[in-house]
């Protein structure tokens, strides 16, 4: 699996895994930082041992099979988008964490509350429970935090 920068040509790919338009989430990409999980798509080789990647060839098309959409703010690096399969959500996951930790910061990750997927990866990664969060399109959302000390 490799993850890049998202680029407004992502738009699409980026619309189908977060149900919205491709329009809205070509905004996004220029609003927020944003980072894709690519892997080269299924030519029915086997599966890696955690049955959701293999070894990128160079040269191969690759798809989208996941992304990240963050950006800072005092203090908190909050999350808004978390899509794509699990293992793709679990690399990606890592991308703001990384960015917090090197500018002292916390996590804070919204996950829609019907996102059960979601809030397991988040979880697991060491996030806990901090209240409700904002309502996106009339779906509420859980917060989660990681706070700087705990990372």
């Amino acid at each position: 699996m490799r993850v890049r920068d998202a680029v407004e040509a992502d738009g699409e790919a980026l619309g189908d895994l977060a149900d919205a338009p491709a329009e809205v989430m070509r905004n996004v990409v220029h609003d927020r930082t944003v980072r894709v999980a690519e892997r080269a798509p299924d030519d029915g080789r086997e599966p890696a041992a955690d049955g959701d990647d293999r070894e990128d060839v160079d040269g191969e098309d690759l798809e989208v099979v996941g992304f990240v959409g963050f950006d800072a703010m005092p203090g908190t690096v909050r999350v808004t988008y978390l899509r794509g399969s699990r293992t793709a959500r679990e690399h990606l996951l890592d991308e703001p964490i990384r960015f917090a930790r090197k500018e002292g910061m916390d996590v804070e990750v919204l996950v829609p509350e019907s996102e059960t997927v979601t809030a397991e990866v988040v979880e697991d990664a060491g996030f806990r429970r901090a209240g409700t969060g904002p309502r996106f399109g009339g779906s509420r959302t859980h917060e989660y935090r990681l706070d700087s000390a705990e990372q």
